[in-house]
């Protein structure tokens, strides 16, 4: 997404909300240290709007309405989500290859997936959904700059 608004002159940044949760140890109750996150993502969207930004990509997980607002107040708009989706054994074999020597990480990450989705399912935090199961990312990207009306 990032090279497409690049492309077509539109001031921009992506985040991986992931790595704005990096820390250790996470506090007590919050499994995944979202209040971290949130955090670091007021503190990241104010300085790419100082240096002229209108756009934030967000890449990450939201699994409840509750956290989509939290998002949305510290980038201080309303957001646009997509759910990416992926066929569970496409998703399976993808991290697979991810975590080939990470025989821990790789559990983890299966039993997480299956966990995940039926959470998605349930949140419906998404305004729309795009599958990715079997499309390239650029194929995939293009389809979410499209549907949020970005170009």
């Amino acid at each position: 997404m990032g090279g497409l608004l690049a492309d077509a002159g539109i001031p921009h940044a992506v985040i991986d909300l992931d790595w704005l949760r990096q820390s250790w140890p996470a506090p007590s109750g919050d499994r995944f240290n979202f209040g971290m996150m949130v955090r670091n993502l007021r503190s990241m969207a104010d300085n790419y709007r100082a240096a002229g930004a209108t756009r934030l990509v967000l890449a990450g997980v939201i699994e409840n309405l509750g956290e989509r607002k939290l998002c949305g107040d510290a980038v201080s708009t309303e957001l646009s989500t997509c759910r990416l989706q992926v066929d569970l054994s496409v998703n399976h074999q993808r991290l697979m290859r991810r975590h080939e020597n990470e025989p821990e990480a790789l559990r983890w990450h299966l039993a997480r997936a299956g966990e995940l989705a039926g959470i998605l399912d349930q949140a419906a935090v998404d305004d729309f959904i795009v599958d990715a199961t079997t499309r390239s990312v650029g194929e995939v990207a293009v389809d979410v700059i499209k549907k949020v009306g970005w170009l």
